[in-house]
């Protein structure tokens, strides 16, 4: 075969400096994805917990009614009737 002499070639400072680029991009965006799984693992461990705690409310409910629970000292109050109040705690 017969040698292209023709052929044009940017310096090889310029190949280094995109080839770090390129590189550097790459890496970001691995770092990305990693973070992006560890959001995701963090949301569902928000959803179990939320669970539990939904399961730590109707326990309190059927053992005081419907009350508001100080989350500071635990003190307990009445929930007036007809208040659109959905959460048992402050």
């Amino acid at each position: 075969m017969a040698e292209n002499k023709d052929v044009k070639k940017i310096t090889e400072e310029e190949l280094k400096l995109i080839q770090e680029k390129v590189g550097a991009i790459n890496q970001l965006q691995m770092q990305v994805g990693g973070l992006e799984v560890q959001k995701q693992m963090a949301v569902a461990q928000v959803q179990v917990v939320q669970g539990e705690l939904t399961e730590v409310q109707k326990g309190l409910e059927e053992a005081y009614g419907q009350v508001s629970v100080n989350l500071q000292d635990g003190t307990i109050s009445e929930i007036p009737e007809g208040d659109e109040q959905s959460s048992k705690e402050d």
